[in-house]
């Protein structure tokens, strides 16, 4: 029988945490910033894609790229002390969509979860009966003054109502994702409500005196 092996295998040492791979890479280490890539990429598209109107893998793919060209260019202000690295991170994500909900056709969503009369003003209209030049500006003008209420609101009551209305997603998805109880999510979706409806009543007696007419 062959003698035993007395030398004890080597534990393997811990991965080095996201902070200290951070500040690696601002020390030159490019392989840190690859690693620390590997490590949330796939958490942080699924992220981004989750949260989109549509499944869209090409507009998914440029904004995680985006979030990640963000993480490069803020490395240096990323405090490990107030927030961890993913919280940091998914922050910088969830801007990112918010940026891009206010550029897409998703306000839609957003009115017919407020009002019906509201979701159907601002619908495409088909060629076959092209709006008028006064619809049109109308359109704009309501689609303009409704993202600038909804980007108004209290970030955790904006990123509650956007997920909800406009993402379709159920409360218990929203609390998931924003990291409270399934009472606080359905709270904040109340309130902002209540605050867009307020300040858009104006849309709502226009769009009424005008079917009046």
């Amino acid at each position: 029988m062959p003698p035993q092996d007395s030398t004890q295998a080597a534990t393997p040492s811990a991965e080095p945490g996201d902070g200290a791979l951070l500040r690696a890479w601002l020390a030159g280490d490019e392989a840190a910033y690859a690693q620390l890539y590997d490590r949330y990429d796939s958490r942080c598209f699924e992220f981004i894609r989750r949260m989109l109107a549509t499944a869209d893998d090409a507009t998914a793919e440029d904004l995680h790229q985006d979030v990640w060209l963000t993480v490069a260019r803020q490395a240096g202000s990323y405090d490990e002390q107030q927030a961890r690295f993913v919280t940091w991170l998914f922050t910088i994500a969830r801007n990112k969509v918010m940026d891009h909900y206010r550029k897409a056709s998703g306000v839609v969503r957003l009115a017919a979860d407020l009002d019906p009369n509201l979701s159907h003003t601002l619908e495409e209209q088909t060629p076959a009966a092209a709006p008028t030049p006064e619809a049109i500006a109308q359109n704009r003008e309501l689609g303009d003054a409704l993202l600038r209420e909804v980007a108004a609101l209290p970030f955790v009551q904006r990123e509650t109502f956007v997920l909800f209305a406009q993402q379709e997603l159920s409360l218990e998805a929203v609390a998931e994702i924003t990291r409270v109880g399934i009472e606080t999510a359905k709270s904040r979706l109340r309130y902002a409500r209540q605050t867009l409806r307020s300040r858009l009543a104006i849309w709502r007696d226009r769009d009424e005196a005008g079917n009046a007419r």
